[in-house]
């Protein structure tokens, strides 16, 4: 599939800005990935320029190819670096990505001492990068939630139309299952993997699971520039995907691929 000295499912220690120019372009389906950003947890020293990554990612993804990011911004002196929304723009506007839409990761918030003088925060945020016009493969039906009203005849769903009237009511039947829409819940508290929690940052299984699904067609690739504790590569094998993972650090590869390795059972869908 890829035609350099680089071999599919493989996580390679290298810093990834230099490990994706040693990729062809337009060789990638699917990112998905969590970078170490604004000091938020010891990642032994090691920094990332994002928008160099940016570029790299850009080149190897097809057309039509999307990059999904998981960040959170730092809070110093009571206010936001704004690194997640100053990345997004410098992705936009000076890469050439189309911002596809941006997905809220809600999780459980922990409280610290501090938070009596703030909110607790309870999300992340998922901006989900396109290249080119549309995506090449979206399939959102694994993604579908339980409707509260399944199996119920309703009356209502007006739309309000942009000239300021609204529209006639309906009756229809609910149906069993409807689309998630922007927030997608991911209240497990963690994984559980003993594993896994030997990383400081790691991202539920379940995240990369569901974009995979979502956005990356039968037998395509994936690709995680920070590999971290190897979550993208286990949903990818779940998921009978190829994956490719950079990883700088020698010990959290070593992580990630015994824990591909022990990928044998399919996550538990929330």
């Amino acid at each position: 599939m890829l035609t350099s000295s680089l071999k599919i499912d493989s996580i390679y220690q290298m810093e990834c800005v230099k490990g994706m120019k040693q990729l062809p372009s337009e060789s990638v389906d699917l990112v998905v990935t969590s970078p170490p950003y604004d000091g938020l947890r010891d990642y032994h020293g090691f920094e990332v320029d994002l928008h160099a990554a940016g570029e790299e990612i850009y080149r190897l993804l097809k057309d039509g190819g999307i990059a999904v990011m998981v960040i959170q911004d730092q809070t110093k002196e009571f206010a936001k670096s704004l690194t997640s929304f100053r990345t997004i723009l410098d992705w936009c506007d000076n890469i050439g990505f189309r911002l596809f839409e941006t997905v809220i990761y809600r999780k459980n918030g922990t409280e610290g001492a501090w938070w009596k003088q703030r909110f607790r925060v309870d999300h992340e945020y998922m901006p989900i990068f396109l290249k080119g016009r549309k995506p090449q493969y979206f399939n959102k039906a694994p993604l579908s939630v339980p409707s509260k009203h399944a199996g119920k005849i309703m009356t209502g769903f007006a739309n309000r139309r942009t000239d300021g009237t609204t529209g006639r009511s309906v009756t229809k039947p609910i149906n069993a299952t409807k689309c998630r829409g922007t927030i997608w819940n991911y209240l497990m508290a963690g994984d559980k993997n003993p594993l896994k929690r030997k990383h400081p940052a790691p991202f539920p299984d379940q995240i990369p699971f569901d974009f995979i699904q979502c956005f990356c067609p039968p037998d395509g690739l994936v690709l995680d520039p920070f590999m971290g504790s190897g979550s993208t590569g286990v949903a990818a094998k779940l998921l009978k995907r190829h994956y490719l993972g950079f990883e700088i650090s020698e010990e959290y590869c070593k992580i990630a691929e015994e824990r591909i390795r022990q990928a044998k059972v399919p996550l538990l869908l929330v």
